[in-house]
């Protein structure tokens, strides 16, 4: 009997050991995987990605996100087959900017408009605004091909004049005036290493609600998404997924000139690279309205997320990418 006994609790050790080494035969082939398959994002521009109409037809080039400001604020809004929700919150932006400006003739700004490689009419709906305020007030900036919402965004903001840059969702899920609130934050942070710090829109007081009329997968992945995030990136931060976001234009050249993820989980990457730099990141809750018509597939989408936020720690750990404290962004 004694000897059954110990037979029986051999074979468990035994079974507990080959499940360990296959358990690290597949996190070692994950590891390879995730190195050998990445890629360095191509900043580069088609020539038709370098220039902008104006409201008469001409064409001027972009400016680098690389020269002083020149303006206070710039407004960079990702837009993909966007030409029925477009209108609405640039309707909403430019009513907030113009009052604005006549309330403190010395606030100037811009909103470009990032048409990322639409099939639908986006950048001839976002163009009517260049004609009605102009070209040094609205730019369309029409990419080539598709890039993914992080993609449009970088290229938005690289092509920026803005001293602040704001990062807002072409739905206008988040009330525009809530820029106050972001500016706000921004203010109250009173060390700025470098001047930069990030104050970033956040619907985690909204949680609560929002649970009660999720489905229970739904829910399931959104707590699932949210550990993820906790457990290989980014901490202290309850909402890293509103696009509500608000850099100083020293931020925004350190964080994006270093970002390598182009689709829904850039934002993740945006602010782990932010805290690898120790640059201030704050959070503040806005008004937050879910608008139909998101292109965010739940399940499909939140699964490449979560595959995108364990390969981001994989690939900077396996060196893969890289923080380079000065890197060219043009």
């Amino acid at each position: 009997m004694f000897t059954a006994i110990w037979m029986m609790d051999f074979s468990l050790y035994g079974l507990l050991q080959y499940s360990l080494l296959l358990a690290l035969i597949a996190l070692l082939l994950v590891c390879v995987f995730a190195h050998v398959s990445a890629n360095m994002v191509d900043q580069s521009r088609h020539e038709k990605e370098k220039h902008f109409l104006t409201a008469d037809g001409k064409k001027e080039s972009f400016p680098s996100l690389m020269d002083p400001p020149s303006l206070e604020l710039s407004v960079v809004v990702p837009s993909y087959n966007e030409e029925l929700r477009l209108p609405v919150m640039m309707d909403e932006a430019m009513e907030y900017l113009e009052k604005r400006q006549k309330k403190n003739p010395s606030f100037t700004y811009e909103v470009i408009v990032v048409d990322d490689g639409s099939k639908d009419k986006t950048t001839e709906v976002a163009m009517k605004y260049t004609k009605k305020y102009g070209a040094q007030k609205v730019r369309v900036l029409t990419l080539v091909k598709n890039r993914g919402k992080g993609g449009a965004v970088r290229m938005g903001i690289l092509s920026s004049r803005g001293r602040l840059i704001l990062m807002a969702d072409a739905d206008g899920a988040t009330k525009f005036a809530d820029i106050e609130k972001v500016e706000e934050g921004l203010e109250s942070i009173t060390e700025k290493p470098d001047n930069m710090v990030i104050s970033c829109g956040s619907r985690a007081h909204l949680e609560e609600e929002a649970v009660a009329q999720r489905s229970l997968f739904r829910t399931f992945l959104m707590y699932g998404f949210h550990f993820l995030v906790w457990f290989f990136c980014v901490r202290g931060i309850k909402d890293t997924q509103c696009g509500f976001k608000l850099f100083t234009r020293e931020a925004a050249m350190k964080t994006f000139s270093s970002l390598h993820v182009e689709r829904w989980a850039f934002d993740v990457e945006l602010l782990f690279i932010a805290q690898c730099f120790d640059i201030p990141v704050v959070e503040v809750a806005v008004n937050w309205t879910e608008i139909e018509g998101s292109k965010l597939v739940p399940f499909w989408s939140w699964l490449q997320m979560g595959r995108d936020l364990v390969f981001i720690r994989l690939r900077y750990l396996t060196g893969a990418w890289r923080l380079e404290s000065e890197r060219k962004t043009q």
